[in-house]
């Protein structure tokens, strides 16, 4: 193992966090997306990065620790309910030109799911949720502050683009 790298401890909980990987963990599975993450801001500490990927360990950087969590361990932390989220098929997308082809109303139906998500998490925290898209290298994300102090970020791959205050 050379210098930089660092070893990945392998955990049964994160103790106070162990309530975001659920919610995070649920939101994945009842949403359809491909994965989900949260910035989470702990008291006297740095935030807290959880991100739960499809068929993955969950991995939970705590700024000075990485630890990693089998993705379907059991947690002392009942799920939260969210709203329906209807699942769809992966969208039609040109990165490079910004479009995305989906039913009207799908992107604004998965940024309320994200809503909901940040909600969830609560104080000014951040969800972030990707969903599969036809170019693999340009997943469609969408992010939200729980407190909806910013606007709300939609994503194809590396290109962002921030949403207007009535949107949707």
């Amino acid at each position: 193992m050379s210098g930089e790298e660092e070893a990945i401890d392998l955990v049964a909980s994160v103790g106070e966090l162990d309530p975001v990987v659920v919610a995070l963990r649920e939101f994945l599975h009842h949403a359809n997306a491909i994965r989900a993450v949260a910035i989470v801001q702990r008291a006297g500490e740095g935030p807290a990065i959880v991100d739960c990927g499809r068929l993955a360990p969950i991995e939970v950087d705590l700024g000075d620790r990485l630890v990693h969590l089998p993705h379907a361990i059991e947690l002392d932390s009942a799920p939260p309910v969210f709203p329906d989220v209807r699942h769809m098929a992966a969208f039609q997308v040109d990165a490079v030109a910004g479009e995305i082809a989906a039913p009207i109303g799908a992107v604004a139906h998965l940024a309320d799911a994200v809503r909901a998500l940040a909600a969830e998490l609560g104080a000014r925290n951040v969800a972030m949720a990707q969903w599969a898209t036809s170019d693999p290298d340009a997943p469609l994300g969408i992010t939200a502050r729980a407190d909806g102090s910013e606007p709300m970020v939609v994503s194809l791959g590396q290109e962002e683009f921030v949403m207007d205050d009535d949107w949707p």
